[in-house]
């Protein structure tokens, strides 16, 4: 088929003007890096059905980001693939590598948010533990799913959607570390998972900080204890967790895993207790010899919302013991960990656990 020179020329100066003008919306869209540790978000199972049982941690990040092309259209995004893990069996160095990743992304000029894709298990540990300790104001969001990409009604297309555009959000700047699930937009230290088999599973006693519908965030408070810029911590600093144990409380507990704790050297000892963080009398004893032997003894509760008032139901400035605030045993342990690189003062750690 013949053309002439004058419509080749058009045609070449035509496909300039496209390759210009798809450029130049690319710069204009926020760079966003996806980091994929593995979970239900990178699940499969053996049939649509299957939306409760299923292997995690088995499709890569490529695939993730490549079955979901609506992502090119609200920020330029890439992916690496730090672990490809079950949540449940990540371990305190896992948290480092991942949390240093994190930092040296932060610091690149080309880098405008993060998202981390996690198993739901474990997930808001990861996000406080990323709140303590990564410095910076860029956007960081934590995301998971509670269906595999094979089942009906999936979540972790969209929750992945949602996640990339508040990591692309200038007005997410400076809020933390933050978890989208469920249309929520949570904070990483308040979130908890609640539930184990709905997509409504992850939720606060205090409240989403707000929502992301169709792409935009529609904000309704704001953080108000210590994180990233504002945390005294800094992952960069960080090379090594101290060890530190969770010990429930229950009904007719005994003293066996205060004390194997103790004889191990342990760092500090979160007890899980009942109501306000109560201790079993039988059990007091125990802490105490545990304390007297260097390990922190902290008081949290096993209860899901409220908070441990010192002072009430144990004497802990007799004992010298800290108690954990608002925080369940799990993330309390985190803040016990990252706290221990710096203090063993008893003092100067309740300090900590009231302002994180």
């Amino acid at each position: 088929m013949y053309l002439s020179p004058r419509f080749r020329a058009f045609a070449a100066g035509a496909a300039l003007l496209a390759a210009s003008a798809l450029a130049q919306a690319q710069q204009a869209l926020p760079n966003v890096v996806i980091l994929a540790t593995g979970g239900t978000i990178a699940g499969a199972g053996a049939s649509a059905v299957n939306s409760a049982t299923y292997a995690a941690a088995k499709v890569g990040v490529d695939k993730l980001i490549a079955g979901l092309p609506e992502l090119s259209k609200i920020a330029n995004v890439r992916g690496e693939q730090v672990f490809q893990v079950a949540s449940e069996s990540l371990t305190n160095d896992n948290l480092l590598t991942l949390a240093k990743r994190v930092s040296a992304l932060s610091k690149q000029a080309d880098v405008d948010g993060i998202v981390i894709t996690h198993g739901t298990d474990t997930l808001e540990e990861t996000a406080y533990f990323l709140t303590l300790t990564v410095r910076t104001n860029k956007p960081i969001v934590v995301v998971g799913s509670m269906r595999p990409g094979t089942a009906l009604s999936a979540d972790g297309a969209l929750n992945l959607y949602d996640a990339v555009s508040v990591a692309g959000s200038k007005d997410a700047a400076g809020k933390g570390v933050l978890v989208t699930m469920n249309d929520n937009i949570d904070s990483g230290r308040d979130v908890s998972k609640n539930v184990n088999v709905k997509t409504s599973a992850f939720s606060s006693q205090w409240g989403p900080l707000g929502m992301v519908v169709e792409g935009k965030n529609y904000w309704f408070r704001a953080p108000v204890k210590r994180h990233t810029m504002a945390s005294e911590f800094d992952i960069d600093a960080i090379n090594a967790l101290p060890p530190v144990e969770i010990a429930m409380g229950y009904e007719g507990v005994s003293s066996i895993a205060i004390d194997a704790f103790a004889k191990s050297g342990i760092k500090a000892i979160i007890h899980g207790g009942t109501g306000n963080g109560s201790v079993a009398n039988r059990i007091v004893p125990n802490l105490q010899k545990a304390r007297t032997d260097g390990a922190i003894i902290i008081r949290s509760s096993r209860v899901a919302d409220g908070f441990v008032i010192r002072n009430a139901e144990q004497p802990d400035d007799k004992y010298d013991w800290v108690v954990a605030h608002d925080l369940r045993p799990q993330k309390a342990r985190i803040l016990a960990m990252v706290a221990l690189t710096k203090t063993s003062d008893t003092k100067e750690l309740q300090r900590i656990f009231w302002e994180y």
